[in-house]
């Protein structure tokens, strides 16, 4: 899921994943305890997750955004409560993929052990029935001086998988009820890949018109 707040298109793009690194002040008491959490292998808390991204919206605003997009944030219903106390959210979008196409794109990333790039190689191609629609989505292929040096992280294997997403499940689901007892929420069947969802994703958030002319300046 990703939570919107915008106003014009200034919007900045924030990952959790990115999050602490991307807030680096002189060593301050945050920094110091986020350290030292880091170092010891620990996870990081909710409270000192939303008080960095307090700093990087400040940091933001000081800079002329007028608008974000926090990309996989909240993960829990504690982060979102959490949340809600810092900034105003206008828009949740929730992108939607069923969950055998998840399985084979997650078993399906590569990683070349040389330089580092994230690729992906599996290729999908379900055919619509039942009632469902079909899907195609093309494989992340690495340049050819990559190709022999993929490798596969240890940990997606089919298992691992299935239980990451049980887990998402389980804790996404109370962060959607959330947002959609607000009528903040936006659910989107994504009809592909990026290719044939960006451009409809777009044209459900009504801005389309808006990236036609950015295009053209």
């Amino acid at each position: 899921m990703a939570g919107v707040s915008r106003s014009d298109s200034k919007v900045a793009e924030i990952k959790q994943d990115e999050l602490p690194w991307g807030i680096v002040l002189p060593l301050e008491p945050t920094e110091k305890k986020l350290s030292e959490i880091v170092n010891q292998g620990k996870l990081v808390s909710d409270e000192i997750i939303i008080s960095l991204l307090s700093k990087r919206l400040e940091a933001g605003e000081a800079k002329g955004e007028s608008g974000f997009i926090l990309d996989g944030f909240p993960r829990t219903i504690q982060q979102a409560e959490i949340l809600e106390g810092v900034t105003d959210i206008d828009l949740v979008v929730n992108l939607k993929l069923q969950e055998d196409i998840l399985i084979d794109k997650c078993l399906g990333r590569r990683i070349c052990s040389q330089c580092g790039g994230n690729f992906n190689v599996a290729s999908i191609n379900v055919k619509g029935e039942n009632g469902k629609r079909g899907i195609s989505m093309a494989p992340l292929l690495p340049p050819p001086h990559c190709m022999s040096k993929l490798i596969t992280r240890s940990d997606d294997t089919e298992a691992v998988v299935k239980q990451r997403l049980r887990i998402y499940n389980e804790k996404s689901q109370p962060v959607e009820e959330f947002y959609r007892s607000q009528g903040k929420l936006l659910e989107f069947d994504l009809p592909g890949g990026i290719p044939e969802s960006w451009p409809k994703l777009l044209q459900v958030l009504n801005l389309d018109d808006e990236e036609k002319q950015s295009a053209a300046a």
